[in-house]
């Protein structure tokens, strides 16, 4: 596929100045702790031949959501956002009827939840249905030990696209693959979920990474959901911590260099578009 009219399915933006960051804190995370803005991405998208992406939510704040589609309507490269709403509100439908044009998708850091079944609870699986009744995406942001929740919610709503993130970030680090293959390949088995390459670098040594430290876990999702169900996403500025913008995607074209170009397409475009209608 040539390095045009891709579509960057999962980055981020961040202003310090407009709300506090927690989770930024720390000497780890120094490297990204300023202000992140849309001109900031707009030349390395640019010479990846990125033309739409995806704005995802960072907060669990309906604010930071709002400001996020008026940036994605003053854009020309924004094509959708995922936002944030409280699913275990019993407003969340209303108050998912009452947010801007732009909504594609709906996000919340379940890596976070101290809970495992988190995703189980009567009150998410509510505000789930919502999510679906409106015509909308989920993000699922998970870590390997939440996929069995993950599992039964996605059986339980054939209804809703959902969109795993990061691979539900693997242990690329230590190389292990299970119980996270297992899992992944069980998530796979319901047509109505789809994958993200993305936030692989961060998963992996900051320092050290290398392409075929990826690769097992890339070949294992483009496997196990095939390429029509996989979608590139950047996970910038994130990314930053282990790789620049242009790595993040040249890696991602070596994972898939042994596509055929139709799937490269499907990795790099086509996929993005339909899971969140763009």
């Amino acid at each position: 596929m040539s390095a045009v009219n891709r579509i960057d399915a999962h980055h981020h933006v961040w202003d310090l100045s407009a709300r506090p960051h927690a989770w930024l804190d720390g000497d780890r995370m120094a490297p990204v702790r300023r202000t992140y803005t849309l001109d900031d991405l707009a030349g390395p998208a640019s010479a990846a031949g990125v033309t739409g992406t995806v704005l995802v939510q960072v907060l669990a704040d309906l604010e930071e959501t709002r400001e996020f589609l008026t940036l994605a309507a003053g854009s020309d490269l924004v094509a959708g956002v995922v936002g944030w709403v409280d699913l275990t509100s019993p407003d969340a439908a209303d108050t998912l009827a009452a947010l801007p044009a732009g909504l594609v998708g709906v996000r919340h850091g379940v890596q976070s939840e101290a809970d495992p079944a988190w995703l189980n609870r009567p009150d998410v699986r509510r505000g789930l249905a919502a999510v679906a009744a409106a015509g909308l995406a989920y993000d699922l942001l998970t870590l390997p030990h939440q996929l069995p929740a993950a599992v039964d919610t996605v059986a339980a709503l054939p209804e809703l696209t959902f969109v795993l993130d990061h691979l539900s970030k693997p242990p690329i680090a230590s190389g292990e693959l299970e119980p996270w293959r297992g899992r992944i390949r069980e998530l796979a088995a319901y047509p109505n979920v789809f994958c993200k390459l993305s936030g692989m670098v961060t998963e992996a040594d900051w320092e050290s990474w290398r392409v075929a430290d990826l690769r097992p876990y890339a070949e294992v999702v483009l496997e196990e959901f095939g390429p029509s169900r996989v979608m590139f996403g950047s996970d910038w500025p994130v990314c930053l911590l282990a790789a620049g913008y242009d790595q993040v995607v040249s890696a991602a074209d070596e994972l898939c260099a042994g596509l055929s170009e139709s799937e490269r397409e499907e990795v790099f475009a086509g996929t993005a578009r339909r899971a969140y209608k763009l």
